[in-house]
């Protein structure tokens, strides 16, 4: 089964669809006019059921087969990242501070065009839910949807995603089983002294210098407490201190940071050590240190046997699937697949900007490719009799 003929047909209309998404990004739950404009369409294609408002703004469609079978569960995440757009495309952002940097729009547009395939051939035994959901960066709305119920009340047996990966050949694929994207946790750290005169130093306790060891000292966790064949990432990425004066030592400093890891024992140890390093270099330099740390989305690990069926679909479709490397980005696809078995799949975007940057933009040519796998996946998981 290579790439459908009918979405090549329908790839100007997709690509209109994703492009007006790409003009009005919506963040986190925020994603009214998308949900609606999902919504829409899916009935539009005579989807036999279509709910809103799951997981607050996701958007559910069902698709009956010609015959009786499971439920499989695609899901197509819809928000967009807090960044100024700088592509200079004439579809670009129209919402400024806002932009379809990771190709969500692309993600939305596939599964729509899938939707749509599905709904006028039903060639497969059994129902198809597609899912359409908010806040993947960081909102957690993978989780609000599981909560609500949506596997359950549609009885789904199985679930897949799909991401576009710049880098990666156009149309190509790229998947591995098991762990696949980290765990993403967040750490605040408020380190305390005594403010000061900038001339009188020993008349306080330095917190900028305090602050400086800890960010060192942090760096020892993952290059001298965890086993050098396992994989952890500790990065502080913000250092703030209570005064912006040129003669004044602060009375305090906070550190935000974040830790990803693949492996829960690897996760406690890192939480506990972070916690005890700020701590003691703190109170070594005559400060305290007060840490929250907190537990993200988790590591997100494909299952065995589909992750075998999904590459065998996407060799399928492009000849070839790629063992792809492991991801220290998180991906609340991951409470899906805690909650179904399933996997996720990555699909080529070619050259250019990587995701998360204010210069990437989707490419509409790998579209026929994601929905070719996207109805591969159903009509290879859930075959008509005979």
């Amino acid at each position: 089964m290579p790439v459908k003929n009918r979405f090549a047909e329908l790839l100007p209309e997709i690509s209109e669809w994703r492009r007006d998404l790409h003009e009005h990004p919506e963040i986190l739950f925020e994603t009214h006019r998308t949900s609606a404009t999902v919504a829409e369409k899916l009935r539009a294609f005579g989807c036999d059921e279509v709910v809103e408002g799951l997981g607050r703004t996701g958007v559910v469609g069902l698709i009956k087969g010609k015959a009786k079978g499971t439920t499989i569960g695609l899901r197509a995440d819809m928000d967009a990242l807090p960044i100024h757009e700088a592509t200079g495309l004439e579809y670009a952002s129209k919402t400024p501070g806002a932009m379809h940097a990771c190709g969500h729009d692309g993600h939305t547009a596939m599964l729509l065009g899938a939707a749509k395939y599905l709904a006028e051939t039903r060639q497969f035994a059994g129902d198809v839910l597609v899912i359409f959901q908010p806040a993947e960066e960081g909102g957690g709305g993978g989780d609000e949807m599981v909560k609500d119920g949506i596997l359950e009340r549609w009885n789904v047996s199985e679930v897949y995603g799909m991401h576009n990966w710049p880098g990666l050949e156009l149309g190509k694929f790229a998947i591995r089983p098991g762990p696949f994207f980290a765990a993403a946790d967040q750490f605040t750290i408020t380190l305390t002294g005594k403010g000061a005169h900038a001339a009188k130093p020993h008349d306080g306790i330095d917190t900028t210098v305090m602050a400086s060891h800890v960010v060192i000292a942090l760096q020892s966790i993952v290059a001298r407490n965890l086993d050098p064949v396992k994989q952890a990432v500790l990065s502080v990425t913000s250092f703030e201190t209570s005064s912006k004066a040129h003669n004044v030592i602060p009375q305090s400093v906070t550190l935000l940071g974040t830790v990803r890891t693949l492996d829960p024992e690897v996760q406690d140890m890192v939480q506990e050590r972070l916690t005890q390093v700020a701590q003691t270099t703190a109170q070594a330099f005559g400060g305290v240190a007060d840490v929250h740390y907190h537990r993200g989305y988790p590591v997100m690990v494909n299952s065995d046997e589909q992750t075998e069926f999904a590459a065998d679909v996407a060799k399928s479709v492009s000849g070839q699937c790629d063992d792809a490397p492991l991801v220290m980005g998180g991906e609340d696809f991951a409470y899906f697949l805690n909650a179904r078995p399933g996997a996720y799949i990555l699909v080529g975007n070619g050259e250019g900007a990587s995701v998360h940057h204010p210069e990437y933009n989707f490419n509409d040519d790998a579209i026929p490719a994601g929905c070719s796998w996207w109805t591969g996946i159903v009509e290879q998981r859930l075959p008509l009799a005979g």
